[in-house]
């Protein structure tokens, strides 16, 4: 299984992005989707989840921004992204548990100018 994630790019401060990540495969027991991102020079943190039941939990500092949501019949999860700011440059990961195993995908690139 590998995850395909794309939507990223540049865009102004203040703007809106719609990160996707698409699933080549099944994944059987996924409990929890993630997305991750990793700035210049700085370690990779975590942005958000979703769980099975549809629960959702953000990083503060995203929080009231960035909506996580997935639809399993299409075997996506996505990020939209509202109100971007410059801080929010990075290289987004999405992270799917399950299972069987830990899956990642290769990481889209987000520019916010400002």
């Amino acid at each position: 299984v590998q995850l395909q994630a794309s939507g990223g790019g540049l865009v102004q401060a203040g703007g809106s992005l719609r990160l996707s990540c698409a699933a080549s495969g099944s994944i059987n027991g996924a409990w929890a989707r993630r997305w991750y991102r990793q700035a210049p020079d700085k370690e990779r943190e975590w942005v958000a989840t979703i769980v099975a039941n549809g629960s959702v939990t953000y990083a503060d500092s995203v929080k009231g921004r960035f909506t996580i949501s997935r639809d399993v019949a299409k075997k996506t999860m996505y990020l939209q992204m509202n109100s971007l700011e410059p801080e929010d440059t990075a290289v987004y990961y999405c992270n799917i548990i399950a299972k069987y195993g830990n899956y990642w995908g290769q990481g889209t690139l987000v520019t916010v100018s400002s």
